[in-house]
């Protein structure tokens, strides 16, 4: 889990994180010349003659050459002072400070480089164990809302966009020849407007509970964080959440509030959770559990 240290930073986050990330490392000041380790299980693909590690592109990316095998990732400079790296659906991507070089990075890179080939073999296991089929995004599709499939349909009796909660239909008042990007939209612009106010809802809920009070309230679509709490008490949930159920969605909420109190992931910290929370430890695991691929793509 990668973890941002507490700062006197206003602006200085917690996160909960979507995908792997290893702690991050202080710059190599030397270039790491040593071999690539033996291929790891998991890190080929079948048929595979160029060694490419998946995923094969990023964009905006970089390429190097470890042993055999091409390695795409992503850079990005920042002002911290460490380099941070983070593997996800996307591949690798790597922050760095802005005075290190590339040398320093790319040696950086060899020295975790079987922590990186493992958990970019274990996204590309996860990949090719999709289980969820892709949304087609039409009349009679489904897709989950509160851990319950809901179903589209196109037309609507009022003539408005509305949920019928007893057969959990979701009526988005379109026309029959409505685009796939139409519908999407529908469904996402819908999806977010209920996380705005039941995810406010939860984060008042235990906000009371804790004794605390937040500063701000947002929703994000980070494809790497299901939320995040600044120092200066702004919090962070990522819409997505509506397609868990209820428990999954208020352990990231009571998970943020704790932050107010304890900003680190220590001890104190999960006491603090499960002060509010008890049942913390189950959703944990059930939200780590859930491969952020399986929801549906928007």
């Amino acid at each position: 889990m990668k973890l941002l240290r507490p700062t006197a930073d206003p602006n200085a986050q917690l996160e909960l994180p979507l995908a792997d990330a290893t702690p991050p490392v202080q710059p190599a000041q030397q270039n790491l010349l040593a071999p690539a380790p033996d291929a790891l299980p998991g890190t080929e693909r079948a048929g595979d003659r160029t060694g490419d590690v998946w995923p094969p592109v990023l964009p905006n990316g970089r390429v190097l050459q470890v042993g055999e095998r091409t390695l795409h990732y992503s850079l990005k400079r920042s002002s911290r002072r460490t380099i941070g790296f983070t593997v996800d659906d996307r591949g690798l991507s790597i922050t760095a400070p802005r005075w290190v070089t590339l040398l320093d990075i790319e040696s950086a890179i060899l020295e975790k480089q079987r922590w990186i080939f493992t958990k970019l073999g274990e996204w590309r296991h996860r990949e090719s164990r999709r289980v969820l089929p892709t949304v087609q995004w039409r009349d009679g599709a489904e897709l989950p809302f509160l851990g319950q499939p809901i179903t589209l349909r196109l037309e609507s009796p009022a003539g408005v966009l509305c949920f019928d909660a007893d057969t959990r239909v979701l009526h988005l008042a379109l026309p029959g020849h409505a685009e796939e990007q139409q519908i999407k939209d529908r469904v996402q612009g819908w999806l977010q407007n209920q996380a705005r106010r039941l995810l406010s809802e939860r984060l008042d809920v235990y906000a009371s509970k804790l004794g605390v009070r937040h500063t701000g309230f947002a929703l994000t679509s980070a494809s790497t964080r299901w939320g995040s709490c600044t120092a200066d008490g702004k919090i962070r949930l990522n819409w997505r959440l509506m397609h868990f159920p209820l428990s999954m969605i208020d352990y990231v909420a009571a998970h943020e509030l704790a932050h107010l109190k304890e900003m680190n992931h220590s001890p104190r910290f999960w006491e603090t959770v499960e002060s509010i929370f008890p049942e913390f430890r189950d959703a944990r695991a059930r939200l780590r559990a859930h491969p952020p691929e399986l929801l549906p793509t928007f």
